[in-house]
């Protein structure tokens, strides 16, 4: 049986959980999630506890125990806690502002750049080269951050772009290094 997937989940104070029909819902304090279940795998909830199960030993089947058990895990805690990604900014010119439910990017391009947040992602700019993505979904919140770090990867000779925080950016010398 899956390591991962043979693991009980148990439900935080204040969380909600249903499965019906295929999918599992998911309510807490601070959103919703829903997730569509495979048939060959099975969702029980007992005694404040979550449990996933297989059908049978099929590689493929295996492989869905543990995922589905660790995205469950995901939509525990995201409707709890929440995520975030921030994303740090640099180059001479380059800033973030956020208008509305766009963010408003100036990445070294003649023109600016609208990108609009998708529904259920909140943003915020603390200073003008930092960005923070905050959403319940932890795949929805990834996916957004990297979609805004693609406009301008960083460089390596002079590190300009918009990178993640914390993310080492590896340098290259330039010609004249020796």
């Amino acid at each position: 049986m899956s390591r991962i997937g043979r693991k009980e989940m148990p439900v935080p104070k204040g969380v909600e959980v249903k499965v019906a029909d295929g999918v599992v819902r998911v309510k807490g304090p601070k959103g919703e999630l829903s997730k569509a279940i495979h048939a060959a795998v099975s969702v029980t909830l007992a005694d404040g506890q979550v449990r996933v199960a297989r059908s049978s030993d099929e590689k493929f089947h295996k492989s869905l125990h543990g995922m589905l058990r660790n995205e469950i895990q995901n939509m525990l805690e995201g409707v709890t806690r929440g995520y975030e990604r921030v994303l740090e900014i640099t180059g001479v010119g380059y800033r973030a502002q956020l208008q509305g439910r766009s963010l408003l990017l100036n990445l070294g391009y003649t023109h600016q750049i609208d990108f609009p947040l998708p529904a259920g992602i909140d943003a915020s700019v603390e200073k003008q080269t930092t960005v923070t993505i905050r959403g319940v979904d932890k795949y929805l919140v990834g996916q957004t951050a990297a979609k805004i770090r693609a406009m301008r990867k960083p460089e390596p000779y002079k590190g300009k772009g918009v990178k993640y925080a914390g993310e080492r950016i590896i340098r290259k010398e330039g010609k004249t290094g020796k």
